[in-house]
């Protein structure tokens, strides 16, 4: 049903110049992503993994092709209204946690609360059930330097979801730690994401996470593929 679309990408051509070399990344890419599904992407390095995140995320214009997030097509849109739907309805989670060092666990996550408007006390309330829901409450007046790689990136998770948004999006989110963290962090954010009824599309190259996923992509020829592992 149309009404249970999240995200929706149209045609998206996506083309960067090299000198005189055109370089197409995605060509006519096609992905919907329904209301609490989860989909694993899952491509080789250079393939446009990070570009079709970037693109889903507003974070880049495509080149032909359109963006539709909770039903608003995306592409006629100025900076301001893109800037606002991606506060609002998208969150985001990279191999590299990108907390705010100066801040402790509980700041990062109130922060893009309080960018959004809600109050000290209520952001302060959600950021700390949110770090608690990741097991990481008992670290919340800690900086990202006195974290541990796996606690940054549950930080990381808690912010990303801490506006509700329709969708996350995460981009080898666990690359960076050693297999056992990264089997625990997953584990929390599988579990984040299954009890929110949130929609996620998650970039990995680790088939084990790809295969606990509803479903999996890749891309070929700068197209979206969907694959069995």
């Amino acid at each position: 049903m149309a009404n249970d679309i999240v995200l929706h990408l149209s045609g998206i051509d996506r083309h960067y110049g090299q000198g005189e070399t055109v370089l197409s990344i995605l060509k006519g890419a096609d992905f919907t992503l329904r209301t609490g599904e989860t989909v694993a992407l899952v491509a080789p390095s250079g393939t446009g993994k990070s570009t079709l995140l970037h693109v889903a995320g507003l974070l880049e214009h495509p080149d032909a092709g359109d963006v539709i997030v909770g039903g608003v097509a995306c592409q006629g849109l100025g900076d301001d209204a893109r800037t606002a739907i991606r506060r609002r309805s998208i969150g985001f989670v990279y191999q590299f946690h990108h907390l705010l060092p100066e801040f402790s666990a509980l700041e990062n996550v109130m922060m893009p609360q309080l960018i959004a408007g809600l109050g000290k006390a209520d952001a302060a309330e959600r950021a700390q059930q949110l770090l608690d829901y990741m097991r990481v409450g008992h670290r919340a007046q800690h900086r990202p330097a006195e974290l541990s790689g796996g606690e940054q990136q549950r930080v990381a998770i808690a912010r990303a979801v801490a506006n509700a948004p329709l969708v996350l999006l995460a981009d080898e989110p666990t690359g960076n730690l050693d297999p056992e963290t990264a089997a625990y962090v997953f584990s929390a954010l599988e579990a984040l994401v299954r009890q929110s009824g949130l929609s996620a599309m998650i970039a990995t190259h680790n088939h084990e996470i790809a295969r606990r996923m509803d479903r999996c992509v890749t891309l070929i020829d700068g197209k979206v593929v969907e694959i069995d592992i």
